[in-house]
């Protein structure tokens, strides 16, 4: 039988380096894309667009870090789950950023009554505030003081990656294969966590 490769730290330290290196090609691709007009007549759908595709991207692959690793039987591959996590959030917040900025000329007061009264908005601000909670929380440091309350706190990105798609889904006038298809791999994602789930039933439940 071939030998497994256990993956070292200085692995993870080349996956993490590899990961902000895409990271930063995106971000650059966006910046040309927007310098060039290559968003066509409607530069400001594109980067609304390219930017919350991103963090739904890269939110659908930080939760494919756990059952990738434990089926390549990888336990250290967790380590670079919360890079993926800040990266999802930092898209996010470049998603309303853009949205504030280019489409409301950052009229706060506006903001807030769209989020009330377009239910796709309230989705995706309920997505961006778990996410944001998530981003803060995430040092260990913050880990350590929250206890048992900050692994509660950190399975809210169950939901998030179930409003994100939702919000996607919402959000687009035509073309709606795409949105559902990024919802299906999420309740793909959910259903790998089966057994997670099965844990919180009280004793005796039926899943």
């Amino acid at each position: 039988m071939p030998h497994r490769l256990k993956l070292s730290p200085r692995h993870i330290t080349v996956l993490k380096t590899l990961i902000h290196v895409v990271s930063l090609l995106f971000v650059a691709q966006l910046v040309l894309l927007t310098l060039t007009g290559g968003f066509g007549a409607d530069p400001v759908q594109g980067i609304s667009h390219f930017t919350g595709k991103a963090a739904l991207n890269t939110l659908l692959l930080t939760l494919c870090v756990s059952p990738v690793a434990r089926w390549l039987k990888q336990g250290l591959l967790v380590r670079v789950r919360r890079l993926l996590g800040l990266y999802s959030f930092s898209w996010a917040v470049l998603h309303l950023t853009a949205y504030l900025v280019l489409d409301l000329g950052l009229d706060w007061s506006l903001l807030l009554s769209e989020i009330t009264e377009r239910p796709y908005l309230t989705v995706g601000a309920a997505c961006w505030l778990i996410l944001c909670a998530l981003a803060a929380t995430s040092p260990q440091r913050m880990q350590r003081r929250l206890g048992t309350r900050w692994q509660k706190l950190h399975n809210w990105v169950y939901l998030a990656v179930v409003l994100a798609p939702v919000h996607y889904y919402w959000s687009v006038k035509s073309g709606v294969v795409e949105p559902l298809l990024y919802l299906l791999f999420a309740f793909v994602l959910l259903a790998c966590r089966y057994r997670t789930f099965k844990r919180w039933l009280p004793a005796g439940a039926t899943p």
